[in-house]
């Protein structure tokens, strides 16, 4: 066994093929046992990814299949629903840019992008710094990262920091509730002076970490002191704002918590060393099951092989703070 292996106290690679789902099995034979499995290409013609390709549209879109239309309108919520279908494809099963399939998704995506530089819809007239970085990451994953839509996406980002070195939603910051502020027009501007938020930061520090040069900067380090700073504590903001959401996990990743977090400030350069990130790290340790996967919350969703993908999530997180 690896060493990152021996700091669990089971083994977990066992009953990760056993459960006979060809994508997992990929992964865990390429990322944690370092075996030739081919191109990931192979995935592509897995039926659920295939079904799931089936119900683009063909302007690149996902339809998202209800919503509230007081809210934000239809071309909005697809959008939405274009992120979400983007991150099973991403994620999952290993697509790029050189299927048709993510070409169409991306140049979708990048008509929501405006003159300013973000991806915009989904809060409607809104800044969204939240979904902005989370839909970069996904398209910098799939092989966008010399894109320059991705680089105008960049220099928005940096140019949408608090004064403290991370982010927060703008309208959050003047205290504006989600459903007054989808009701106005006119875009609402942050106030810079109030503190950053790590719900916020963690998701942009994604985009960053997916990024080979970005997530060397020295803002990204700034910002990755910052989220270190507050494992264990609630957020400045009321989004998610508990110390439980830390420990409440999705995946494809969506908000921020320990795992998302940790997979990001592992590529952002930072160590176990730090002991907050030993402490994440621990935790995860302790919440192992004879079986080897992990007692934790789960965020609804309809795989019923989630547990098994974050076990894979985190094993892939160990294998890359303890590879020495």
């Amino acid at each position: 066994m690896e060493r990152w292996q021996n700091k669990f106290h089971y083994n977990q690679i066992p009953t990760l093929l056993a459960l006979q789902n060809k994508a997992i099995e990929y992964f865990v034979r390429r990322d944690l046992l370092n075996e030739n499995v081919g191109s990931v290409e192979i995935l592509w013609e897995l039926p659920v990814a295939k079904k799931l390709i089936n119900r683009q549209k063909e302007n690149g879109a996902w339809k998202y299949p209800s919503g509230k239309k007081h809210l934000r309108s239809q071309e909005n919520y697809n959008q939405l629903e274009t992120f979400r279908n983007l991150g099973f494809l991403v994620e999952k099963y290993g697509f790029n840019r050189n299927h048709s399939s993510i070409q169409k998704a991306a140049e979708y995506l990048f008509t929501g992008q405006t003159d300013e530089g973000d991806f915009r819809g989904i809060y409607g007239t809104q800044y969204a710094t939240t979904y902005h970085s989370a839909i970069m990451e996904l398209l910098i994953k799939a092989g966008y990262h010399h894109d320059p839509h991705i680089e105008k996406g960049f220099t928005w980002l940096l140019s949408m920091r608090q004064h403290d070195g991370g982010w927060a939603i703008p309208l959050r910051t003047v205290k504006m509730n989600y459903i007054d502020a989808l009701k106005k027009r006119n875009t609402i501007q942050p106030d810079r002076s109030k503190p950053f938020s790590h719900l916020i930061t963690g998701m942009v520090l994604r985009a960053f970490a997916a990024h080979p040069q970005y997530r060397t900067s020295k803002d990204a380090k700034t910002a990755g002191d910052l989220l270190v700073s507050r494992f264990f504590k609630k957020d400045t903001y009321p989004d998610r704002g508990t110390r439980e959401y830390w420990m409440k996990f999705s995946y494809p990743f969506w908000f921020t918590d320990f795992l998302s977090s940790l997979d990001s400030l592992s590529y952002l350069g930072f160590t176990k060393e730090k002991p907050q990130i030993r402490s994440a790290l621990d935790w995860f340790v302790e919440k192992q099951q004879k079986n080897g996967l992990f007692n934790v919350k789960l965020l609804q969703g309809k795989d019923k092989d989630l547990p098994c993908w974050l076990c894979l999530a985190i094993s892939r997180v160990f294998k890359r703070y303890y590879h020495d």
